[in-house]
């Protein structure tokens, strides 16, 4: 019995030893930690976020991205100096469509406290997005705005808080 347990402890023992000195020698990094590179991965091919439907949902103009349905993206851009609203559309996988995909496009101001204000959209010279100007809007307001357009004589609102997409109420 005692045989058995001094043989048991040595192969333990060893086994140990083999480890540590295994991974002494050939520096056992956890993988997290490794720096990664371009190459890894290489041999899996990447497509681009463009080709996949919904793959891409960065702002490419500075604003929020959000959906309406299956096939069509919408940037929202805020400017608080009040200088410059946008939205553009875009579809599935977020190809630029002309802005007069959308028909009455308009923003509204909310803020605790006072009245509703409706910025007037127009679409720009170049029929790229529906752009609008308003008053400012202070950071410390706790401002909301509802986005409102019909697609394919669908009207359409959504309410975002001023500084971003946390928790839209959409109906």
């Amino acid at each position: 019995m005692r045989f058995a347990l001094n043989s048991m402890i040595l192969r333990v023992f060893f086994a140990l030893f083999a480890g540590l000195a295994f991974c002494s020698v050939t520096g056992c990094q956890n993988a997290s930690t490794e720096p990664r590179t371009a190459a890894a991965g290489a041999g899996a091919q990447q497509l681009p976020a463009s080709t996949v439907p919904h793959g891409d949902h960065n702002p490419h103009h500075g604003g929020v991205v959000l959906m309406k349905g299956e096939d069509l993206h919408y940037e929202v851009v805020l400017d608080r100096t009040g200088k410059s609203y946008q939205v553009f559309f875009t579809d599935a996988v977020r190809e630029d469509l002309p802005a007069s995909i959308a028909t009455d496009v308009a923003l509204t101001i909310r803020r605790p406290g006072a009245p509703d204000e409706k910025v007037a959209m127009r679409i720009d010279e170049f029929g790229e997005s529906w752009v609008g100007s308003g008053p400012p809007v202070a950071p410390a307001a706790a401002a909301t705005v509802r986005v409102a357009f019909s697609i394919r004589n669908e009207p359409y609102w959504i309410d975002i808080p001023y500084d971003g997409p946390a928790a839209p109420a959409a109906r």
